[in-house]
């Protein structure tokens, strides 16, 4: 602190200490200055080392979302400064985190980008076989189906896997990665039971490389169990999750990510097999550690919010759950914006819940406003877009039904 006030009392930087995640500030032109001595050496350690120091600063679970923006925009400025260094001799993390952190905070478009951006450079850089430009890819790979397109993710994956099984073997970790998203992928598209498949094979084969405790054979058994459920076998899901979240709660505890989303999907399949009351009890609790670990505007945070509506909804509580999702899309258009998919699907609930509170004429007028946002947004074709245009009709055909039995009580007037 005291060298940061030196400085700043020497103009040669505006240090602010009241100032939070924007301590200190360079002028453009000492900037250019400063980098205009440095050896070409200089210039490479220190490139690095001040992303080392963005590692250090950048918590693993962003639960301060104005620091993790100044994060990003940290990395970009010194990418944009010093992008020859990050790539010598491997691409830097940093680069790698940026678009892990746009993609979770609800940037996905913005994630693909940068990702597809990160492959390219590193395949220009390191060549087409590097470990990073691999990872690039799976990465891009893996927001391209977070923003929609899980076919498009599978096809890319496929690729990947056979590049990486070339690369680096069928036993190595990131093949295994590779297979497991590219299995999670498969299912997103249609594949349910293609997907339950894979996942029983990869599981045969993480239990034999890595031991029944390791968080990776964890998370197969998570995937397993999800896609078991998807093909048909939903009280086997449930069996497997149980059993799944006593196994995760005892290696990881009880608030690790993995711990939590094992939680999640538990009461997902408890909903579906019409327990609802234990879904929406599991649900609370849930939302009650995603608050105190994560906050309250991490994405993971609002999906368990939203989450929490619906069963209050399924329930019988059809006017509580018409008032928490117009709370929870004024937080959503605020942290991620009026287009953002997530922000879609609450309107897309609460238009859902607006007819079963009796209001079918409502619901017929937010989802004709919400099927002209998805056109635009995802497209005529996108699954969600089309899922939008059933409701609409559906709750269409629930308005005139009931629009009936009046107009024949008017006829029957005098």
């Amino acid at each position: 602190m005291g060298a940061l006030r030196a400085l700043h009392r020497r103009s040669l930087i505006d240090h602010d200490r009241y100032a939070p995640h924007q301590a200190a500030r360079v002028h453009q032109l000492i900037q250019r200055a400063t980098r205009d001595t440095l050896t070409f050496e200089q210039h490479t350690q220190y490139a690095r080392t001040a992303a080392d120091a963005l590692m250090d600063a950048w918590p693993e679970i962003e639960r301060d979302t104005a620091l993790a923006q100044a994060l990003r925009a940290n990395t970009t400025a010194l990418t944009t400064h010093a992008e020859d260094a990050l790539y010598r001799p491997a691409a830097h993390k940093a680069l790698q985190r940026t678009g892990a952190s746009l993609g979770e905070c609800g940037q996905v478009t913005a994630a693909i980008n940068h990702c597809q951006y990160l492959a390219t450079t590193a395949r220009r850089r390191l060549g087409p076989d590097h470990p990073d430009t691999l990872a690039a890819r799976h990465s891009f790979a893996h927001w391209r189906g977070k923003a929609g397109d899980p076919a498009g993710a599978a096809d890319a994956l496929a690729e990947l896997l056979d590049d990486t099984l070339r690369v680096l073997g069928p036993d190595h970790p990131d093949t295994l990665i590779t297979r497991h998203r590219l299995a999670g992928w498969r299912g997103e598209a249609g594949d349910a039971t293609g997907a339950a498949a894979a996942f029983a094979e990869l599981l045969a084969a993480r239990l034999r490389l890595l031991g029944p405790d390791h968080p990776d054979t964890l998370a197969a058994r998570h995937s397993f169990a999800h896609w078991q459920g998807h093909k048909g076998d939903a009280a086997g899901a449930v069996v497997g999750f149980r059993e799944l979240l006593a196994d995760r709660v005892r290696v990881l505890g009880p608030e690790h990510p993995d711990a939590l989303s094992t939680r999640q999907l538990l009461a997902y399949w408890l909903g579906e097999v019409e327990d609802v009351a234990e879904a929406a009890a599991i649900t609370s609790e849930l939302l009650a550690f995603r608050l105190r670990v994560l906050g309250p505007d991490h994405p993971h945070t609002l999906a368990t919010r939203h989450n929490f509506v619906h069963w209050r909804g399924q329930s019988g509580d059809a006017a509580g759950a018409i008032t928490g999702y117009e709370d929870l899309l004024a937080d959503r258009i605020r942290l991620l914006g009026s287009d953002h998919p997530h922000t879609l699907a609450t309107r897309h609930n609460l238009a859902w819940w607006q007819g079963k509170a009796g209001d079918a004429a409502k619901a017929v007028a937010t989802y004709a406003e919400l099927l002209e946002d998805r056109q635009r947004v995802l497209g005529p074709d996108h699954l969600d877009t089309l899922t939008t245009q059933r409701n609409l009709v559906h709750w269409q055909r629930e308005a005139e039904r009931t629009a009936r039995p009046s107009t024949a009580v008017e006829r029957q007037k005098p």
